[in-house]
């Protein structure tokens, strides 16, 4: 299949690949993100390794989270910005692929994988495997002690040379990418300075590879993979072919690597999300803008009832779905202003429960840090700031209150009773599809999951007072947003269900949560 590794040369060719490797790629597995304990991921950005090992334990396993998404592991640039702090970018321009950086060392790396995999928590690495670092002079040192010449494209912690870039593919004056609409630009030139490995080089794919299968090797469960618009389909498949299976003895036999490419397509570019389908899943950025334009109210909520395939977005197969994401939370990426954060948590948490109740893609939740904006001309100047250190510049973890909620900086969103408990939702959902859709007209939503769950939202400024069809059997049922079912009793509101599965449901402008929701597994 090696006419399937295509360059700017035969790029024209590239759908069919694509068509083809959809038809074989199946047996490949990339689609199955090999949980077995949930549905739902989380982003724990620029969490330590060991934060997230005892996370995994005392919380992700026992609230039945599938997986983590932990930052890019191999070793960084070190970049000081203002004397103040570590930029949270620098995770982005790797070095080497030493596993060394300022969430720990290979040791507790492989600690933290292995403590995960054990309460059934996987997980996915951000892989950056388009690129090195940017400009930074001879003799830099990266967080592993690796010293590097960005300028003459040498990183001897590889290692690579000026052989292995792209420059040579890349037809800009400049080298970086000038115009997104010449897909050989956005593949072969330099994304923002940063030096572009050519992947169609046996040497380049082989180094990568080695890096992926290291940590297969340590028992991840699968990859996000940054900047995946920015390398060609054909050789990312390639690189994909010729990685391990996952271990035997945590997946069974035969299981490979999850597969979700990061590949910002809004429409109207020279590249689209639907030329990266046959190499995995790949990161469908239009929900998270799309949902948040319907729940800042410039959009109905009475649309959604198709929304995925029928609002133009790719198969819910091969989708990984979030409403934010680390860059776009920061303004950057796609969805402006549109984008819902913990910001506006009240609008964050209804957008979350209907992600996590509504059957399309795979989904991610993320879980964030605290810093002060500083908007200048809309654009936030304090958008770089890192995570919470100290004077050493050491990452401080997320401290726990007694409320369960996170301190210290951290925002912790996945530990937000109204997010928690809903992932609860999504897996006793799992396999159903919607049914039972009712709105009115407007704002004021309802559906069911199959006869497994039940979600209503009121995005109007009236309140929603109906009898509504829960599809659940008849009983007395815990709200899982306002409380949990704990010890038998309902710790918030409560939704008697009749024979014949309807309810009346309240949702009161003046309530702190604009959802409620009910599953089979709420019932007292």
């Amino acid at each position: 299949m090696a006419w399937l590794l295509a360059r700017s040369s035969d790029r024209d060719m590239l759908p069919l690949a694509i068509t083809l490797l959809a038809i074989v790629a199946p047996s490949l597995g990339q689609w199955d993100p090999n949980v077995s304990n949930g549905q739902v991921i989380v982003h724990l950005f620029e969490w330590p390794w060991g934060d997230i090992a005892r996370e995994c334990e005392d919380f992700l396993g026992p609230k039945g989270f599938g997986g983590v998404q932990v930052s890019p592991v191999n070793e960084n640039v070190v970049v000081h910005q203002g004397n103040v702090n570590r930029p949270w970018w620098e995770r982005y321009q790797p070095v080497s692929y030493m596993l060394t950086t300022r969430s720990g060392d290979e040791a507790a790396f492989q600690d933290m994988v292995t403590r995960c995999n054990n309460v059934g928590v996987r997980i996915y690495v951000d892989a950056v495997i388009n690129h090195m670092s940017g400009g930074w002079p001879q003799g830099t040192v990266g967080t592993g002690g690796s010293s590097f010449d960005s300028g003459s494209q040498s990183y001897p912690g590889v290692p690579f040379s000026g052989f292995d870039f792209n420059d040579a593919n890349c037809n800009t004056a400049s080298g970086n990418i000038e115009n997104y609409g010449d897909a050989n630009q956005v593949r072969n030139c330099k994304l923002v300075g940063l030096n572009d490995l050519n992947q169609g080089s046996d040497y380049v794919r082989g180094k990568i590879i080695e890096f992926m299968n290291r940590l297969i090797g340590f028992g991840v469960a699968g990859f996000r993979v940054d900047a995946s618009k920015h390398m060609w389909p054909g050789d990312m498949q390639a690189i994909f072919d010729s990685l391990d299976n996952l271990r035997n003895d945590v997946f069974g036999a035969n299981a490979r690597a999850f597969i979700f490419q990061e590949v910002i397509d809004l429409g109207g570019e020279a590249i689209s999300a639907e030329e990266y389908v046959g190499n995995g899943r790949v990161t469908e950025f239009r929900y998270g803008k799309f949902l948040g334009e319907a729940f800042r109210g410039n959009n109905q909520l009475k649309w959604l009832s198709d929304f995925g395939e029928g609002w133009g977005m790719t198969d819910r197969a091969n989708a990984l779905v979030f409403i934010d994401n680390h860059d776009n939370q920061r303004g950057h990426g796609a969805g402006g202003d549109m984008i819902l954060t913990f910001r506006v948590d009240r609008l964050y948490k209804m957008g979350t429960a209907y992600m996590l109740a509504w059957p399309y893609g795979f989904t991610r939740i993320m879980s964030s840090y605290y810093w002060d904006q500083n908007i200048v001309d809309g654009q936030d100047q304090n958008d770089w700031i890192g995570p919470p250190m100290d004077g050493n510049e050491n990452i401080i973890g997320a401290t726990i209150n007694a409320d369960g909620t996170c301190g210290g900086g951290w925002i912790c969103e996945h530990r937000w009773r109204q997010i928690t408990n809903m992932v609860e939702f999504r897996n006793v959902a799992h396999g159903t599809d919607m049914n039972d859709w009712w709105d009115n007209g407007s704002n004021q939503i309802a559906f069911c999951r199959g006869n497994k769950g039940f979600i209503a939202i009121n995005g109007d400024g009236s309140d929603l007072t109906q009898t509504l069809q829960t599809c659940l059997s008849a009983g007395t049922y815990c709200d899982v947003i306002s409380g949990g079912l704990e010890n038998g009793s309902c710790t918030g509101k409560s939704v008697t269900v009749n024979a014949d599965g309807t309810a009346y449901i309240e949702l009161l402008t003046s309530e702190m949560d604009g959802v409620l929701a009910i599953h089979a597994n709420s019932k007292q």
